[in-house]
């Protein structure tokens, strides 16, 4: 009874506690050393989009540039998006984000709307798609938004049903809440090269264009930006027949060894802002807050800032 007692007089001190000073005594994810948080709500399999087709707040939307990516069997219900909407050269760069209220108009237009659930896939095992996820939550509307992990591949090889109709769409009424902070321009990114010890930098272009032993297309210096590690967004994949994500433990391994950590910042980069936007995808589902630098080693290397190369990892 007087164990009883005791442990009863020392549960209501600590709840009479100021909320404050219980949650200063609480360790954070980068204090605890604890992994960050998976976001589960950003992948989709194929077995859950099938059973959710008929949803009246579904939205799939199929990122592609080739039109026969889509007219030759998409998803049944899949919208059209065109990368070219959603990306464009702009003072010779290439894939930088049209304006805001363009972007704005052209998820508008298939639909998307604040309580959409928004399922995305796309050409080039879903580094389309990614692209497409980074934009709505530059837009600051991915929260209810998801890739289809594997896939049309997966989809197909699970010989799931293909329609070539093209649905007829009501455009939607869709509020914006745009996050700058999600997107670094070269003149930040030159502040952030100047200090690796407080970022965690990282490309996502093939090794060989990483350390130089191979150029990227149209980019005119060798190797990568200085403090910047190499991960590839196709090693995340099972296979290229497969491309599925790995699992979890091993994503999570890959962006340890990039030196990814909860209390650093992590900037995703490559040579125009496609290939890092597949990086920035699986850093966010593994729980970080990443950011990427659009304009990518092209501007980069076409401003002629200081690049370095490395042996092969």
């Amino acid at each position: 009874m007087f164990i009883r007692t005791i442990a009863l007089a020392v549960l209501a001190m600590v709840a009479s506690q100021p909320l404050a000073a219980q949650s200063a005594n609480t360790p954070t994810t980068a204090q605890a050393g604890s992994i960050p948080r998976l976001r589960p709500e950003m992948l989709v399999t194929t077995a859950w989009l099938s059973d959710h087709l008929s949803d009246p707040n579904l939205v799939v939307l199929c990122i592609n540039s080739t039109p026969e990516f889509y007219s030759r069997g998409h998803i049944p219900g899949a919208r059209q998006i065109k990368l070219g909407d959603i990306a464009v050269t702009r003072d010779g760069i290439p894939n930088e984000l049209p304006p805001v209220e363009d972007l704005r108009k052209v998820f508008a237009a298939a639909g998307v709307s604040n309580s959409s659930r928004v399922v995305l896939y796309g050409e080039r095992s879903n580094l389309f798609a990614a692209r497409a996820y980074f934009t709505l939550d530059y837009l600051g509307v991915a929260g209810r938004a998801a890739l289809l992990d594997g896939g049309i591949d997966k989809w197909t090889a699970e010989h799931r049903p293909l329609s070539t109709e093209t649905p007829k769409v009501k455009p939607a009424a869709l509020t914006i809440s745009l996050r700058p902070e999600i997107l670094v321009d070269t003149a930040a990114m030159r502040g952030l090269a100047q200090k690796p010890e407080a970022v965690t930098l990282i490309d996502a272009r093939p090794t060989k264009e990483f350390t130089g032993e191979q150029l990227s297309e149209d980019v005119a210096s060798a190797g990568h930006i200085p403090g910047a590690t190499s991960l590839y967004w196709m090693d995340m994949l099972v296979s290229r027949e497969n491309p599925v994500l790995k699992p979890e433990a091993e994503l999570r391994r890959m962006y340890a060894e990039a030196h990814a950590a909860p209390d650093r910042q992590l900037v995703t980069y490559c040579r125009t802002g496609m290939q890092s936007s597949f990086d920035y995808f699986v850093a966010k589902y593994l729980g970080y807050d990443p950011s990427m630098y659009d304009a990518s080693f092209f501007e980069w290397s076409k401003k002629d800032l200081p690049a370095e190369t490395s042996a092969k990892q």
